[in-house]
């Protein structure tokens, strides 16, 4: 049987790191692709059936480069998850356009470049797209107008790729992580605001990275088969609750 090959992109830490262990783990191969060289190194050293690639979502000829690298080394692509993304936050009247621009470039602009990019390898392996947006796609947030836009232009993008791949066989779906216990989320959120995320969360807790790797990958697997243009919120039913009061669900 020939060995499944995935791309993931950011995948030098949090969800993309994890994906990639998860994956290894029932046999695939992975690209790891990341724009930090020197935390891409730490990540992919050990891991065997890994390969890194050192280049930059956003920037086009970038893409150019990497795909054909990545087919050189591994022949074929079966599933690409696109995970690459950057968290710029900021009220409305102080995010200006180059902040907004490098949201976007990554979170959206990044999505499409290697999705177009993959297409070719995909249409040979009838293979899957999953791309990772958010909960701030899905319900707006204070000092999010660039972040959540570009999560919820994401959520658009996947709905267009499966209407118009699907007669290829190419799926793609789209995962939208809520509150997850990063290195870096449990950096910047201070108690009070992890104590109002656990009351607002149905399961009362932040999901695990590892969590939303195991919604990732089913949706890359043969299990997921039958399955496009879905918008799976990982969040243990933050979205779901609408305002979401804690005393009203008392």
């Amino acid at each position: 049987m020939t060995q499944k090959t995935a791309l993931i992109t950011g995948a030098a830490r949090g969800i993309g790191l994890a994906t990639t262990k998860l994956m290894l783990d029932r046999g695939w191969q992975v690209a790891m692709l990341d724009r930090d060289a020197e935390e891409l190194a730490r990540a992919s050293d050990g891991l065997e059936g890994a390969a890194p690639f050192v280049f930059d979502v956003s920037i086009p000829s970038d893409v150019d480069k990497a795909i054909p690298a990545i087919l050189e080394r591994f022949g074929r692509l079966d599933a690409v998850v696109n995970n690459a993304g950057v968290a710029e936050f900021g009220p409305i009247e102080q995010t200006d356009f180059a902040m907004w621009r490098r949201v976007m470039d990554t979170n959206l602009d990044g999505v499409f470049l290697v999705s177009q990019a993959t297409l070719p390898a995909l249409k040979e392996t009838r293979g899957a797209i999953v791309n990772i947006a958010s909960i701030s796609g899905l319900r707006a947030s204070t000092l999010r107008v660039a972040y959540g836009t570009s999560k919820a232009a994401v959520i658009q993008l996947t709905k267009q790729q499966a209407a118009e791949l699907g007669e290829y066989g190419i799926r793609s779906n789209c995962v939208c992580p809520g509150p997850v216990r990063t290195k870096l989320a449990m950096a910047v959120h201070s108690q009070e605001i992890i104590d109002a995320y656990h009351d607002a969360i149905p399961l009362n807790r932040y999901g695990s990275e590892l969590e939303i790797a195991e919604v990732i990958a089913f949706l890359c697997s043969e299990q997921a088969s039958y399955v496009t243009g879905q918008v799976i919120a990982s969040d243990g039913g933050f979205e779901s609750t609408g305002v979401g009061l804690p005393a009203l669900r008392k």
